[in-house]
């Protein structure tokens, strides 16, 4: 998940007030976590331009009250969400990541199962946007089925806060730029390019990942996130204040299996977040276990 900072129109976007825009944010906040300190408020205010001309209200508390209301608000919160929330990746994003995962701790944790008997990984993609990081995962470990995986359940979760990127995800559909990175011995075994920069991807793939909607804020569905042999956030605590990332991280660190890994994005670290985790360093970055 990233912030969608693209240009929007100034003139469609009316001008929010100081105390309209802090009801709206602090709303958002409480919901999801996404904190919008006080520069990024021509971004919300373009986009709530464009959910306030869907709705047909004119105003921005008229606006609050109709994401607020009983018969509304469920399904326009969805909306402005999405609207807020985008996405920004592309297969095989991290290599040195995804390097050591192959290298390193894939195995590691394949030996550690295997002795006592327990050949199932599950991995998640949390904040998996139109999917390419999970179905990267997938991947790579599709071409680990014959030897290090032989007989080997691997499960694949995807979630994502916006809906309409999970679509995006489901479909499996993809263009030249999601592409850019992936190698060329991939590219040719689990796509077929339909069109020019129209890249389907292999149904091979696709059935090792399912995607959901989650708020990582929802303290009950997170509850529910059990059992993880490797949890892959990537640039999404970085739209969080301390405290949501607190939050959010803890629920990650529960839902990890004591011997597995957490990654982050690149630039992104748990240095006064969490301090029950563990650095682990490799070649071009590093990763968390417990």
């Amino acid at each position: 998940m990233a912030l969608d900072m693209k240009p929007f129109d100034a003139k469609a976007a009316p001008k929010i007030n100081e105390k309209d825009f802090e009801q709206l944010r602090d709303y958002i906040y409480n919901v999801c976590g996404i904190y919008f300190h006080s520069s990024k408020k021509y971004f919300l205010e373009s986009r709530l331009a464009r959910r306030m001309e869907a709705t047909g209200c004119k105003s921005h508390g008229d606006y609050y009250q109709y994401v607020r209301g009983a018969a509304t608000g469920r399904t326009e919160l969805t909306k402005l969400l999405d609207e807020i929330t985008t996405n920004e990746t592309c297969f095989f994003r991290n290599m040195p990541q995804l390097t050591a995962l192959e290298n390193k701790f894939l195995p590691e944790i394949v030996a550690a199962k295997g002795k006592i008997g327990f050949k199932k990984l599950r991995i998640w993609s949390a904040g998996s946007s139109s999917g390419e990081e999970a179905y990267t995962m997938a991947m790579i470990f599709l071409e680990k089925r014959a030897t290090l995986l032989k007989d080997w359940i691997i499960e694949i979760v995807g979630t994502d806060i916006n809906e309409t990127v999970l679509a995006q995800a489901k479909e499996g559909v993809y263009n030249s730029y999601s592409v850019r990175n992936t190698p060329d011995y991939y590219l040719k075994k689990y796509f077929k390019e339909e069109a020019p920069g129209k890249f389907l991807l292999s149904p091979e793939v696709k059935k090792l990942a399912t995607f959901s909607q989650l708020n990582l804020y929802d303290d009950n569905k997170m509850l529910f996130m059990k059992s993880f042999d490797f949890i892959f956030c990537a640039n999404v605590l970085i739209y969080f204040d301390t405290s949501s990332k607190s939050k959010v991280v803890q629920h990650f660190y529960n839902n990890l299996q004591p011997y597995g890994y957490f990654f982050v994005g690149q630039s992104e670290s748990l240095h006064g977040v969490n301090d029950k985790f563990r650095t682990v360093h490799f070649p071009g970055g590093f990763t968390y276990n417990k």
